[in-house]
């Protein structure tokens, strides 16, 4: 059912603010700082981006991005930065400015080459004048395909790092503390918690094809290993754990730390989600294990559904009939699809495929926790950016300004490959603005991903919620009392015949009405998996969008709410439920720049080079913008 009752009633409980002193904070303090003036015990929604390069990524750093970790920070908090292109002098021809700050950021820059990328930059490093650093610094993204091709696919260091790549290991650590020195400066220590930064780095494990196997990694505080391991370094994900189990959790006392594995739909044949040792793609059909299942769950809470490479929920076919499934999809399933990596000489392109999704990993963990009493793959859901200009949150679809990284960067007219997106956020329900707490949330799975929008989605699980609960000022409250929150396990059935799930959504105050809220269920049926999405608020209705004007018309929600019990549950069956909430059709970033431009491609003959893509065949026009929350999940009694 829809809610007609305003937003300041239903919320009312959800952000009630008390004393910080006066408040038991249910997770444990790893850090000194001033106790924040607000603390929600039902929790508050903070936006975020997990997932930020700047020019200390060799493939940021080699397209002339100039902004550091600092200047990312900046830049979350709502601080102008400049952009590339820039003059002769060294001044940015543009610059970029959040219209709306972020609550927290994680800069996330690669651990692999950190080293070879500060001995090119810096005139005061042995090595600088060698021919490596010379080609980097002059052939921009030439020079990153070498280093790729090398470090990433190759694991191999450049001979500049000299005996042992002593030299490349001893500039990384000097990176990795001037990161953790921008973090630390950038957090809010004071009462007003007005923003956190986590130090983090991006392990970017890639095979020979162009699969893709990376991970973000996310510290909890500051404290954290000397060193940043790299693909180099740690050859597996399930090696990379290892490494940090040992250098964190044992080496540093309070010391914490996750991984979030993103872009599934580069990893080939769902490489993503095989097992965590596999070190080539033969390793594909390697099995999984108990040991391996309880340590993946433990290491990754979370994964990344969407970013500026694409979106990774599902894909149609098979038992995948949902239409909206066709979002943001790239044409590829690895790397050696992107323009400026075919000429790498990898294996050719294949399309995209189902097992690289998210939606298919939720659904094979569920059979693997049937055989191995553990379940790898229990993500809660988030979503990012990966810019490679150091501007985190950057997502505007009317006003995009690209993301760098994979996509080439023109000098006038679109800003990036056609088939990317600006990028999505990551939305966390914690108690307060501090790292404790946001890390905590994070772990726990009470997380869901935005395609860059900033809609509020809450998402309940229990046996018992009332059907006058979309009316209740006290929707939160009952929430938690009755259930659980998204990313959650079912409590134990209570008598009821069925599980009932609360979903409620409030629009995005800058972004366009509400369409409908959707919630997605996988389960198990004997060995097979199987899914449906349910509309259960809200629906398709005549909303539409001009392309030639990007003008909207017809009518939308500004909060939709249902409380919503599965007509097909089978207690004998694992299942796992989320929530989508889809917006009206709006125009899509190209689309958008293509109007300002006054492309009229009946014309062709008048279209600008660099806006020759508005009229491409297969040139997507609109979007609509969604929130995913993470799961909730059944599991049968023994």
């Amino acid at each position: 059912m829809t809610s007609a009752r305003p937003y300041a009633l239903i919320l009312l409980a959800g952000l009630l603010c008390l004393p910080a002193a006066a408040a038991e904070r249910p997770y444990a303090q790893t850090e000194e700082r001033e106790a924040c003036t607000s603390f929600d015990p039902l929790r508050r929604p903070f936006f975020g981006d997990t997932h930020v390069h700047t020019a200390y990524s060799f493939d940021a750093g080699s397209q002339d991005t100039r902004n550091t970790p600092r200047d990312a920070y900046r830049f979350a908090k709502g601080e102008e930065v400049g952009l590339q292109p820039f003059t002769p002098d060294g001044k940015p021809t543009r610059t970029a400015k959040l219209s709306r700050p972020l609550d927290f950021t994680v800069v996330t820059d690669h651990a692999e080459a950190l080293g070879e990328v500060r001995v090119c930059r810096d005139p005061k490093v042995p090595g600088h004048d060698s021919d490596f650093c010379w080609t980097y610094r002059t052939f921009g993204p030439l020079a990153m395909n070498l280093v790729a091709v090398r470090t990433i696919v190759g694991r191999e260091r450049f001979q500049v790092c000299g005996q042992g790549d002593r030299s490349c290991i001893e500039q990384a650590a000097v990176v990795w503390k001037d990161i953790q020195a921008a973090a630390e400066e950038a957090y809010d220590r004071s009462a007003s918690c007005s923003f956190s930064s986590f130090v983090g780095y991006e392990w970017t494990g890639s095979l020979a094809g162009g699969q893709n196997l990376h991970r973000n990694v996310v510290f909890r505080n500051a404290k954290v290993p000397a060193y940043a391991p790299s693909w180099v370094d740690t050859p597996s994900a399930f090696d990379h754990w290892n490494r940090l189990e040992k250098d964190c959790i044992q080496d540093q006392p309070g010391c914490d730390v996750l991984t979030i594995p993103h872009n599934s739909n580069l990893s080939g044949n769902g490489l993503m989600f095989a097992s965590a040792r596999l070190r080539t793609p033969e390793d594909g059909d390697m099995k999984v294990d108990a040991v391996e299942a309880r340590l993946r769950q433990r290491w990754e809470p979370l994964v990344e559904i969407m970013q500026h490479k694409g979106d990774s929920e599902c894909l149609l076919g098979g038992d995948t009939t949902d239409e909206a499934c066709g979002f943001e999809k790239l044409p590829y399933n690895s790397f050696a699809g992107v323009g400026r990596f075919r000429e790498l000489g990898l294996a050719g392109a294949l399309a995209p495929d189902r097992q690289g999704m998210v939606r298919e990993a939720l659904k094979k963990g569920l059979a693997l926790e049937a055989s191995l009493g553990a379940n790898p793959l229990k993500y809660g859901i988030i979503a990012s950016t990966d810019t490679h200009l150091g501007t985190p949150g950057l997502v505007d679809e009317a006003d995009s300004m690209g993301h760098g990284g994979a996509g080439m960067r023109a000098a006038a007219g679109l800003p990036d490959n056609l088939e990317f997106s600006p990028g999505g956020l990551a939305v966390l329900w914690a108690e307060e603005n501090t790292r404790d707490s946001l890390f905590t949330a994070m772990q726990r799975r009470e997380a869901y991903g935005t395609s860059g929008n900033r809609p509020v989605l809450r998402f309940f699980g229990g046996w018992g919620y009332d059907a006058g609960l979309c009316g209740d000022s006290e929707f939160a409250a009952k929430g938690y009392a009755g259930g659980v929150p998204m990313g959650s396990d079912l409590p134990r059935a209570q008598g009821a015949s069925a599980p009932t799930f609360a979903v409620w959504a409030l629009r995005d105050p800058e972004g366009g009405p509400l369409q409908r809220v959707q919630i997605v269920k996988g389960w198990l049926d004997g060995r097979k998996t199987r899914e449906q999405v349910f509309d259960v608020a809200g629906g398709e209705g005549a909303a539409s969008v001009d392309t030639a004007t990007c003008e909207t018309s017809g009518e939308g929600q500004s909060q939709l709410c249902s409380v919503w019990s599965d007509p097909a549950f089978d207690p004998a069956q694992r299942a796992f439920y989320y929530a989508r909430v889809l917006e009206n059709p709006t125009c899509r970033w190209s689309q958008s720049l293509c109007v300002k431009a006054g492309v009229d491609c009946s014309n062709l003959g008048s279209v600008e080079p660099g806006y020759r893509a508005c009229c491409a065949a297969d040139h997507v026009k609109t979007v609509q913008e969604r929130a995913w929350s993470s799961p909730i999940w059944y599991t049968p009694p023994k």
